[in-house]
């Protein structure tokens, strides 16, 4: 899998300037975002997969393309995500993965001018065990969305959330009154927001080898912002508005640094043949059992 050619990555400053002054902040803080280098070689490419973060402005405000997951999938139905998937044989990088995920999911098309990358975010670890880079993208002509439709295999609906409430939930109020802004969401109680929370829901979990994970879950049209979705998204608004969210981000023992990626994948992969060989003797002693039935 290549890099990305770091000439894609711009906005052009006409563009740029018809942004509200604090659009245009924090698109900029997007494109001067550097990630931590992270060595992709160790691990196949059956490993790798990337996500779009497509952003765009509408009514003074940014927003971020969702998906809900088609009901019929295997993994995570009925779900929201972002668009993306894992990286093909023929991907040349992490973008054509993003931008060709984005296309057979809601019909982004391939190719458009007016889709600009900004920056990639350092990895994140899905439950999988997947390696996910998020490419965060600029849509300059925001109309298309009207136009773009759910693919009936993967997708039951399109939608958008503003970035900004990812780390200030308490801004979906700003829009009028409390009770008119949470008109809007999804209903308290209901199957996508089934939290006695207005807007922001969190439970903290065991995870691989003793460490801790906070679950975020945020309140939107559809269902919950949950998950990867929501980490990605937290630290793509930190790095757009340059400020930590309003509520405490971290379980205590959770894993913060980016220099424990690589440790979390060796430790993911240790779990995994962990459980692979307890459930091989699991099946082995079940064989063992049933033969010893069948010849009696």
């Amino acid at each position: 899998m290549n890099t990305v050619d770091s000439s894609l990555f711009g906005l052009p400053e006409e563009i740029l300037q018809t942004l509200t002054d604090e659009n245009q902040k924090a698109i900029t803080r997007l494109l001067n975002h550097k990630p931590v280098a992270f060595d992709f070689t160790p691990y196949p490419q059956k490993r790798l997969a990337a996500v779009l973060v497509l952003l765009y402005e509408k009514a003074g405000r940014i927003q971020v393309l969702l998906t809900t997951r088609s009901k019929t999938l295997r993994s995570h139905p009925g779900q929201t995500a972002l668009p993306g998937g894992k990286c093909d044989v023929d991907d040349e990088n992490v973008l054509s993965t993003a931008l060709r995920e984005a296309y057979e999911e809601v019909g982004l098309p391939l190719d458009y001018q007016k889709i600009h990358p900004l920056c990639i975010l350092r990895p994140f670890v899905s439950l999988y065990g997947l390696l996910v880079s998020p490419v965060v993208c600029f849509l300059s002509d925001a109309s298309l969305v009207d136009n773009l439709v759910a693919s009936e295999s993967e997708v039951e609906r399109i939608f958008e959330h503003p970035l900004e409430a990812i780390i200030n939930p308490n801004i979906l109020n700003e829009e009028g009154s409390s009770e008119v802004a949470q008109s809007l969401l999804a209903e308290k109680g209901s199957d996508d927001w089934p939290y006695a929370d207005d807007l922001h829901n969190t439970t903290d979990s065991d995870w691989i080898d003793g460490s801790k994970y906070r679950m975020h879950r945020f309140r939107s049209k559809a269902y919950a912002i949950k998950g990867l979705t929501s980490d990605i998204l937290i630290k793509t608004a930190e790095v757009a508005y340059g400020q930590e969210p309003t509520y405490d981000r971290w379980a205590p023992g959770q894993f913060k640094s980016f220099l424990n990626i690589a440790s979390l994948m060796e430790m993911f992969d240790r779990s995994r043949e962990r459980y692979t060989s307890v459930r091989a003797d699991t099946e082995g002693s079940r064989s063992a059992s049933q033969e010893h039935l069948h010849k009696n």
